[in-house]
């Protein structure tokens, strides 16, 4: 007698096209010459054009040269070299962690792959939950969703957005997670949150920090924008470092698509630390074998171009100098961006309070805007970005900035 639960290819139902793809399509569709993308996470400069770093070119050069470059398979962890500067950029170099050999580190497919293998790690081996649950920010990067669920977690929301206070919702937030259950995956963005461009101050970590430990709960940080919100590498990294440094076990998935502009090279790191103790390191030589299973069953090993960029970058005391400079003038002018918005919205008494701008940091800004005023910008003014309200400020430059501004201005005046 035949399984009645067979493939039925007929039956397959279509699913719903990712929302901010749909966004790129339609951006793409669209004939008109001012139309304007901000939806896409991407830098561009000053043309509106993507931004090669100088620092990374001279490391292509470099390695175009090196002969001796080959391109055999990397291990399945991935480039040593790259993850050892990897954990000491994330950390820091003096890290007791380092020093102790209680992290253990793979590459992955960008920050993406790094969440998605973490994720799958937490479903086989969360014990004590027979489901764990993976706590998100509302708002947060809509991916956050889908990596968890298709990992087999159930997924709930942390408030993390105040609408009222244009800022965070600090109070709600602790009170959210004390109330979750115990031992839940709590996921937070290390510095530049997306969408909203909102980060805890070091004082409101704390006291994350206590709320986490006091429910047992286990931290996964998502850092994506490390250098992008500050400019400065070791400030953006202060939220990990410090959860480290209170010996917690945690993980980290890191990327290099946004501070190194290396998109479409899909450069990453998964960091698991685990807490001190004297088995601390074994355990962390156990985890590092079920995580080699994982990558094996995934991805079999990583690519290895994007990673010897990064890792040229990151060894090399020149080219690691060059590039801080690099990430401030990136930062310097995203910032600089939102200062110009707010100037000309308050000159022109545009309804609203403006002040929020120079609050928010890294690349995207959460404007407040509501679904009909998108809408209406994309209909009348040919300007894409995500039905939440966030865009991508790096997608303005002087060439644009006027036209937006009016559009802004005519939005929130004409649309409810």
């Amino acid at each position: 007698m035949l399984d009645e639960k067979v493939l039925s290819l007929p039956h397959v139902p279509a699913a719903p096209e990712d929302p901010l793809y749909r966004l790129m399509r339609e951006y793409r569709e669209d004939k008109s010459d001012k139309k304007m993308d901000l939806g896409i996470g991407a830098y561009r400069d000053e043309t509106g054009s993507p931004w090669v770093l100088p620092v990374v070119q001279k490391a292509h050069d470099i390695l175009h040269g090196d002969f001796q470059t080959n391109h055999e398979y990397l291990p399945i962890r991935g480039l040593d070299s790259f993850l050892t500067a990897a954990q000491a950029l994330i950390l820091g170099p003096d890290s007791p962690a380092i020093g102790e050999q209680r992290i253990c580190s793979f590459q992955t497919i960008s920050g993406t792959g790094a969440l998605y293998l973490g994720a799958r790690f937490f479903a086989r081996f969360h014990s004590g939950l027979e489901k764990p649950t993976a706590f998100i920010s509302n708002p947060t990067w809509p991916n956050h969703y889908q990596i968890f669920t298709q990992c087999g977690l159930g997924v709930d929301y942390y408030p993390y957005y105040s609408p009222g206070k244009q800022g965070l919702d600090i109070d709600a937030m602790l009170e959210t997670l004390r109330n979750a259950p115990r031992s839940s995956v709590v996921v937070l963005q290390g510095c530049a949150h997306n969408p909203t461009g909102i980060d805890p101050s070091q004082e409101e970590w704390k006291k994350i920090a206590e709320v986490i430990r006091d429910r047992d709960h286990f931290p996964f940080f998502d850092c994506a924008y490390q250098g992008f919100a500050s400019g400065d590498l070791s400030r953006d990294a202060w939220a990990c470092r410090y959860f480290v440094e209170q010996g917690f076990n945690c993980c980290i998935a890191q990327s290099f698509a946004k501070n190194l502009g290396l998109y479409g090279e899909r450069v990453g790191a998964f960091h698991l630390i685990s807490a001190p103790g004297r088995n601390a390191s074994d355990i962390c030589n156990r985890v590092a074998t079920q995580l080699a299973l994982l990558q094996r069953a995934q991805i079999s090993n990583p690519p290895s171009y994007g990673a010897r960029i990064a890792g040229l970058v990151l060894n090399n005391e020149q080219l690691f100098s060059q590039w801080q400079d690099e990430l401030r003038v990136m930062s310097n002018r995203l910032c600089g961006i939102r200062e110009e918005i707010r100037a000309q919205l308050e000159a022109r008494s545009t309804p609203g309070s403006w002040a929020f701008l120079s609050s928010q940091i890294g690349m995207f800004s959460y404007t407040g805007l509501s679904k009909s005023q998108i809408l209406c910008l994309k209909h009348k003014w040919n300007i894409y970005m995500a039905e939440n309200g966030r865009i991508s400020v790096a997608g303005l430059n002087p060439q644009n900035l006027n036209y937006f501004i009016d559009a802004v201005d005519d939005v929130v005046r004409s649309c409810t």
